[in-house]
């Protein structure tokens, strides 16, 4: 049993501890994106606005509101594991923009924490929720 704990490939993802990996990691990560990044973006304020037009943003309102709700909502989602995929597609598209657009001219340590952020999200695009998650409820209630 040990063996199996320590080298596991990850082909137990049933096993209990890989789930509540998922859980604690879905809580932390969403959780931590909605409080300490995307509350404060709601509304968008003029500054943030004014830095996506600066970035040559078509309609820079739109685009500070859908990254303010992709940033705030989405994160929740996954916090939740409501509509996890598609609530980690926003965030992961949210964080690209982040390091590669908002971050372009700058060194890679900035970059960084917006990167870290779209690999913990785009392990739940591909992987999903877990088994503690509403996602997992709603599915399994059939």
């Amino acid at each position: 049993m040990i063996n199996k704990f320590l080298f596991s490939t990850g082909e137990h993802i049933n096993h209990l501890t890989s789930h509540l990996g998922l859980l604690f990691l879905r809580l932390f990560a969403g959780l931590t994106m909605a409080f300490a990044h995307g509350v404060d973006k709601i509304p968008p304020h003029e500054q943030f606005i004014g830095f996506l037009d600066s970035m040559g943003f078509p309609v820079p309102f739109m685009f500070a509101w859908m990254a303010a709700l992709a940033e705030f909502v989405g994160s929740l989602l996954v916090a939740l594991g409501l509509l996890t995929r598609p609530a980690a597609f926003t965030v992961m598209t949210t964080m690209l923009v982040a390091a590669f657009m908002a971050h372009a001219n700058d060194p890679f340590q900035k970059k960084e924490m917006a990167l870290l952020y779209f690999f913990i999200f785009l392990l739940f695009f591909l992987v999903g929720p877990g088994k503690y998650s509403l996602d997992s409820k709603i599915i399994n209630k059939k």
